[in-house]
């Protein structure tokens, strides 16, 4: 029997149970970590460019990493909410064909888990403000990380079984959605993990067809199928997240980011990070600098 080995794993950053009113009110929040929020009272929305999602009691949601995004709370809402970091030895996350907000009846033992983790984790709450803008910063997420060193192995193991349990939920929602689709075939995938390494590289589509032993056209018209993006799009649009996880975890300049994730040209670096992301590197960067 082949045996499977688990191979992503999940960082708790915080953990916490929020009373949120109208405050609770933030434009393009686009972060490098996973939320997941458990409704227990009240009404709130998150919306995107092509859907407006209600946060209802009952449910679960999650919000994979690099989504962007707006919150909304328009009288008052109850909310458990985890964050936590996803890591893939191949840089390929587990939502990165679905990436969006969505939803799901929560069970008991869903909010049951919601609730345990936090018992377990009691220093992992937000104290400083339910503001994205005050609590994304390199200073906060080094502070919380060093917490997970300091878990005793229980408290780990409880911690990452729980995480493991809430978000195979959402990722058994997303095989229903897509059952009726075809697996991304093995070339695509094998093209997707290499470009997520070699971001720094140029990286052509003849180059990747080449790899798949697939004529170029071919090859477009299978990666757009199974991924909704041109190759070069998808290029661009990781390279993009990797800039944004490194402005927020680093002291590196805009300059060395740029360089190190492909764009020799800083004002086309400048120009596509607004594209995708609306908003400018230094604007980004403001939001998430150190303190």
């Amino acid at each position: 029997m082949a045996r499977r080995v688990l191979t992503h794993n999940f960082s708790l950053l915080h953990v916490d149970r929020v009373h949120l009113n109208q405050k609770w009110n933030y434009k393009n929040v686009i972060s490098p970590y996973i939320r997941i929020y458990y409704i227990d009272g009240g009404e709130g929305f998150i919306s995107t460019i092509d859907e407006r999602i209600k946060l209802e009691s009952g449910y679960l949601y999650i919000i994979p990493g690099f989504t962007l995004c707006n919150l909304e709370c328009p009288n008052k809402l109850n909310q458990y909410f985890i964050h936590c970091f996803e890591d893939s030895p191949s840089g390929l996350s587990l939502f990165h064909n679905y990436r969006k907000p969505f939803k799901i009846k929560a069970s008991e033992i869903s909010a049951s888990n919601m609730k345990r983790l936090l018992m377990i984790n009691p220093q992992r709450k937000i104290y400083r403000s339910d503001n994205p803008k005050v609590y994304e910063k390199n200073s906060f997420y080094k502070e919380y990380q060093e917490l997970n060193n300091q878990q005793s192995e229980s408290v780990f193991m409880e911690t990452q079984g729980i995480l493991l349990q809430l978000i195979s939920q959402f990722i058994s929602y997303i095989d229903l959605k897509t059952e009726h689709s075809t697996s991304i075939p093995s070339p695509i995938l094998d093209a997707i993990r290499y470009i997520q390494i070699n971001l720094s590289s140029d990286i052509t589509v003849k180059q990747l067809s080449q790899r798949a032993n697939l004529q170029s056209d071919y090859f477009s018209r299978m990666f757009i199928k199974h991924t909704g993006e041109r190759p070069l799009e998808y290029i661009q649009t990781k390279r993009i997240e990797r800039a944004q996880y490194l402005i927020t975890t680093t002291n590196k300049s805009l300059a060395e980011i740029a360089d190190e994730i492909g764009f020799q040209n800083l004002p086309y670096f400048f120009k596509t990070f607004k594209k995708i992301t609306k908003v400018t590197p230094g604007e980004y960067l403001k939001t998430n600098q150190l303190i």
